[in-house]
């Protein structure tokens, strides 16, 4: 499947699932429903395993002060998505393939392999994830789960040939598994809302603080996604296809509003995450948690409720069977757009594939559950770094009137991803600079 059947864009004749236009005066609800999807698909990607392990290592070891971060990143999230469908839908072209329209074949191979890190980088925290959630639930070794979660993705992503509603659907149903699970367990656990509440608040402190820092960026990586950008870019296109005569103006406006309420979700359970593990095990005389293998043999007996680590492990499961399908999508993007080179369907989820299962197979045969938690946080701090090489190309496309007409971003719009981008590059900085000292 090309990224152009990917989109909707050549589909001849409706497919099973898709979505079509709605006859009549539709209700509000019902055009909603008719734009929805592309921000589900794109909304995953925020609340995977890689989020967990940066979230889980936040609140534990720093309690609620990183709850800003999360807020900020899923804020500045939200802008660049924004910008990233506006691009789509002004365009008719997703991001990877405007950069290489714009900056010619040597700098989109460049920008291509930055694009495949990150997602090596996304993949290898979903493979992960998954196996360590099916090792909790049901003692499945995690070589023998780093294998199934692998297979996993490439037999759900089948899914398509039933029409990409399909499986959208599947995604916004493990959704709903992720909160349903959160919102449990926060009822069970003893939050402190008050501490919670201004742990809201940025405090420029945590730059000096090495530790801190590295987990903040971690954050960041695992919240605002490189591969995220791309693929929106590409998924909205399909409003084009179904509704031709609509002006994009207003086509932009439903796949914003969409992204917006998945992206508000996804922070929601960024943020449950980091106040259980504040809650549970940021107190005096509290276990010490290295991991997501400690929280989950540590929340029944600290909560006190037999159902909170069984539950914990099942949405764990359900991010990483999730988040899993959105990376190998990304690559078929990235690799279209960026070389205009189409790889067989197939072929792409193998590579993708192995691309994360190598070094998550040498990590769990050699250093165990341990060394698959440092991994967890250290590729989303690698998602940090790579980051800005798809952020400046958006931002700088989005401002452009001669390339988005009526989409360009206002100078308030552009102001807000220019400071996004810089802070990016910022934190980027001193974390690094903080490594090399």
């Amino acid at each position: 499947m090309s990224v152009k059947e990917l989109t909707g864009l050549v589909w001849p004749r409706p497919r099973a699932g898709a979505a079509a236009p709605i006859p009549g005066s539709p209700l509000p609800w019902q055009r909603w429903l008719a734009f929805a999807g592309p921000g589900f698909l794109v909304a995953v990607g925020y609340m995977d395993p890689g989020n967990w392990a940066t979230d889980l290592a936040g609140g534990s070891r720093f309690g609620y002060a990183l709850l800003s971060v999360v807020l900020l990143s899923s804020l500045m999230a939200m802008v660049l998505q924004a910008l990233s469908a506006r691009l789509g839908l002004a365009t008719g072209r997703d991001l990877a393939q405007n950069c290489r329209a714009a900056f010619g074949k040597p700098a989109a191979v460049g920008l291509w392999m930055s694009a495949e890190i990150a997602i090596a980088a996304t993949d290898l925290a979903e493979v992960l994830g998954g196996a360590i959630a099916l090792d909790l639930l049901f003692g499945i070794p995690l070589t023998a789960g780093v294998l199934l979660t692998g297979l996993y993705a490439l037999a759900v992503l089948a899914l398509q040939h039933w029409g990409m509603r399909t499986l959208e659907a599947l995604v916004a149903a493990l959704i709903a598994v992720i909160a349903a699970c959160f919102a449990y367990e926060l009822i069970v656990a003893p939050v402190d809302w008050t501490r919670a509440w201004r742990g809201l608040a940025p405090d420029a402190s945590m730059l000096a603080h090495r530790e801190m820092l590295y987990v903040a960026v971690g954050i960041v990586g695992a919240t605002i996604m490189p591969h995220n950008l791309y693929l929106h870019s590409a998924l909205v296109q399909r409003h084009i296809q179904r509704e031709p005569a609509t002006p994009r103006r207003r086509l932009a406006r439903a796949a914003v509003w969409e992204s917006n309420l998945t992206l508000t979700l996804a922070f929601f359970t960024n943020a449950a995450i980091l106040v259980l593990a504040a809650a549970a095990f940021h107190q005096p005389g509290s276990p010490q948690v290295t991991g997501v293998e400690d929280a989950y043999r540590l929340l029944s007996p600290v909560l006190g409720a037999s159902l909170a680590s069984a539950i914990f492990a099942l949405a764990l499961l359900a991010a990483g069977l999730n988040a899993s399908v959105t990376a190998t999508l990304s690559g078929q993007v990235v690799m279209e757009g960026f070389l205009n080179f189409r790889m067989p369907a197939w072929l792409r989820r193998i590579v993708t594939r192995l691309l994360a299962l190598a070094p998550a197979l040498i990590v769990v045969n050699s250093a165990g559950a341990a060394g698959a938690n440092e991994l967890l946080i250290l590729s989303q701090v690698i998602l940090s770094l790579q980051l800005p090489f798809a952020v400046i190309p958006l931002v700088w496309f989005s401002r452009s009137k001669a390339l988005m007409g009526d989409l360009a971003s206002p100078h308030g719009l552009t102001a807000a991803a220019v400071a996004i981008t810089l802070s990016i590059l910022a934190m980027n900085g001193v974390m690094l600079g903080q490594m090399l000292d």
